[in-house]
């Protein structure tokens, strides 16, 4: 894409009062977007009307400047040997996602970081292995640590069995998911481990705790956004750039939501779009459960394992799919902890409730938990609970 196509479709996507839905009128009338603005008028007056073609008329007031910044974040890995290649790809793009071609409102452009370099069939059949097969993983910013563990353990068992896992780089559940992902997906597996969906600029990350994952995404994945080169971390990005994670997923996986959350917003996108939602179960007593719950008697499907997603999802795989093991106490665990274990249950629970159901003393109990937190058997929560944690 040369600096006069980029500069006509950063015009068409930036034109005040142009929306996607008006872009893709104009592009199936002229057929591109430097065309559109070769046009009388009179000819986009008839088409969108004497605002819209007013509003088309004169070129924004920082174009020029956000050309120069787009060209010289494309231009940037050049003088770094390792870093990910970057490009833009316009809707006629064969790399453009095929599943938000089929949304109500596909991205004019979108901005990408990773995959092979170059272009021709050997790049596009990557970015197609990427997007298909394809599930998204999503979840609470603030997840329980049961909800971080499966997170990483599906995303891995996926990838292992030839996904692509789809997810928004957000902190907890999408993190993990991303992290698992890569974990699960062979250097060698010829497309994308994991592809994170983003609500900023590519020239940055958000949140910045993801700095290095993003980094190893970039390098084993890939990072989209729809958002042009400058963009900062605003509110209102992130519940929207949950439809390019539905449109890009053949399904979604929900692993620990509350009633108020983004992930809600995708499974809902997701149903819209015909395809299937998947929700893990948890505790009736932990809020972050309490979306799955939701999403469970409204349809979706609860899994339990990653081999239920395969199975439900209909998606073939190139590797056998590692059945989530069922949570069971470690073989060195001595009989006392071992007891303390039965009694905690996996619900959070308070140190009164355990004092009563155990009879231990304060310090005896605080001791054993204490010894079976630094082995990760138990998580402590706040507000003074505690969790046991089923492990891999």
């Amino acid at each position: 894409m040369d600096r006069d196509e980029l500069s006509a479709w950063l015009r068409l996507a930036s034109s005040p009062g142009v929306g996607n839905l008006t872009a893709r009128r104009l592009l199936a009338c002229f057929g591109s977007a430097e065309a559109i603005f070769r046009q009388a008028p009179e000819a986009l007056q008839q088409l969108v009307g004497a605002a819209t073609a007013r509003a088309l008329e004169a070129p924004p007031e920082d174009l020029a400047a956000l050309v120069d910044a787009t060209l010289a974040w494309l231009a940037e890995p050049q003088s770094q040997p390792d870093a990910a290649p970057r490009r833009i790809l316009s809707l006629g793009d064969p790399c453009y996602p095929a599943g938000l071609l089929a949304t109500e409102d596909p991205p004019l452009l979108l901005y990408a970081t990773g995959g092979p370099a170059g272009s021709g069939p050997a790049v596009t059949g990557w970015f197609e292995r990427s997007f298909t097969p394809s599930v998204a993983i999503v979840g609470s910013r603030n997840p329980t640590p049961q909800g971080l563990i499966n997170a990483r353990q599906f995303g891995q068992a996926l990838a292992e069995a030839g996904l692509c896992v789809v997810s928004g780089l957000a902190l907890g559940v999408d993190g993990a998911a991303h992290a698992g992902a890569l974990d699960g997906c062979p250097a060698d597996a010829g497309r994308a481990a994991t592809v994170a969906v983003v609500g900023t600029g590519l020239d940055r990350v958000y949140p910045k705790a993801h700095l290095a994952l993003a980094r190893r995404i970039a390098q084993r994945g890939l990072l989209l956004s729809e958002y042009p080169i400058g963009m900062p971390a605003l509110a209102a990005n992130f519940p929207r750039r949950n439809r390019l994670i539905a449109g890009i997923a053949q399904g979604t996986l929900v692993v620990e939501a509350a009633l108020q959350s983004g992930s809600l917003i995708t499974a809902r996108l997701t149903v819209e779009q015909g395809k299937d939602v998947f929700a893990i179960p948890g505790s009736i007593h932990a809020t972050q459960s309490r979306g799955c719950h939701a999403l469970i008697k409204q349809g979706a499907k609860l899994v339990e394992s990653a081999q239920d997603v395969l199975e439900e999802g209909g998606w073939s795989r190139s590797a056998p799919a590692r059945a989530m093991p069922a949570p069971d106490p470690d073989a060195d665990t001595d009989p006392d902890a071992r007891s303390l274990l039965e009694v905690l249950g996996f619900d959070p629970v308070s140190l009164e409730a355990l004092l009563a159901r155990t009879g231990l003393d304060t310090a005896h109990l605080q001791a054993q938990l204490m010894t079976l937190e630094l082995q990760g058997q138990v998580a402590r929560l706040p507000g003074g609970l505690f969790q046991r944690i089923a492990q891999a």
